[in-house]
């Protein structure tokens, strides 16, 4: 039986010819695959009447070939409910999420709130030693730009991933987001000299910068969909699915925000169109094209 795809891409080919940038992203699976070989990632923030964030980066994560996901919420106990049409995904607090030894890699921010509570949360995360991948996104940067001590350690961390918008960039260099927005490059790079970290300056033609500065990707996928609440955390969480399962930082970021961007092209070639495109509409069709490309380039397995 033939089951047809709520999903099509009138740019494939070309599509297909910038997905070559980014081959790691693009390996077809072993037929010994099995859920530790694909990682596992922790995406803490969700403080009270946040939790969507949260759950936007875990569904995104989970939808885009991580073995295993977790979903930490900054909350004395979890909200309910939680994530009932994805169950696949699981849950903690997020101090009891950090205390887990079998992470992969680690998203932090997606709504984690400003308050006390929050920065504990961030400072545990940066005094945590097994050096795995750390995307800090959201109410972590502006924590991060409110607490030099927490600046102090997360440039001193390694393997760290910033995903500001331009108002969060701005606050990371005590500048005025018109500054950012007038050199873009000049703020991505600074802000990745500064925290020793890869940098990823969102906005039109997503910028992504390496820890010493050099400007590594300016991204062209996507379209307006993609201004909508929750986009960010769907980045953050495809990011984070691609580092957990073990992708080069570099190919990670920088192909994770290209995928991100092409999933909203297919959404806008597909029905759904740019208007009114939901965040949560993105992992899926980042999935179909990410197995479509696949396919294309392995035709064999």
């Amino acid at each position: 039986m033939m089951f047809s795809s709520p999903y099509q891409s009138k740019r494939f080919d070309a599509q297909l010819e910038a997905a070559a940038r980014f081959p790691q992203l693009f390996v077809p699976r072993t037929a010994e695959s099995h859920k530790g070989t694909h990682g596992t990632l922790a995406v803490i923030g969700g403080a009270a009447g946040m939790s969507g964030a949260v759950i936007l980066a875990a569904v995104a994560a989970i939808y885009n070939g991580c073995g295993k996901v977790w979903a930490g919420f900054n909350q004395n106990a979890l909200p309910l409910p939680v994530i009932p049409e994805r169950p696949e995904i699981m849950l903690s607090t997020a101090p009891e999420l950090q205390k887990r030894g079998d992470i992969s890699a680690w998203v932090l921010g997606c709504g984690l709130d400003l308050c006390a509570n929050a920065l504990a949360v961030l400072h545990t995360q940066l005094m945590l030693a097994d050096g795995n991948p750390l995307l800090l996104d959201a109410d972590a940067l502006t924590l991060l730009a409110r607490h030099p001590e927490a600046a102090g350690q997360a440039a001193r961390r390694g393997n760290l991933i910033l995903t500001p918008h331009p108002a969060e960039a701005a606050r990371l260099l005590g500048t005025a987001t018109a500054e950012v927005q007038a050199d873009r490059e000049h703020a991505a790079a600074r802000i990745s000299r500064r925290f020793n970290a890869y940098t990823v300056l969102k906005g039109p033609h997503t910028l992504v910068c390496a820890p010493n500065g050099s400007l590594l990707h300016t991204n062209r996928s996507g379209n307006p969909g993609l201004a909508a609440a929750g986009s960010g955390d769907v980045l953050s969480g495809i990011i984070g699915s691609l580092l957990a399962q073990g992708i080069a930082p570099e190919q990670a970021v920088c192909g994770g925000v290209w995928l991100h961007g092409a999933a909203a092209d297919v959404l806008k070639d597909s029905e759904t169109g740019e208007t009114g495109m939901l965040s949560g509409e993105l992992a899926p069709a980042a999935r179909w094209l990410r197995n479509r490309i696949t396919e294309a380039l392995h035709p064999n397995g």
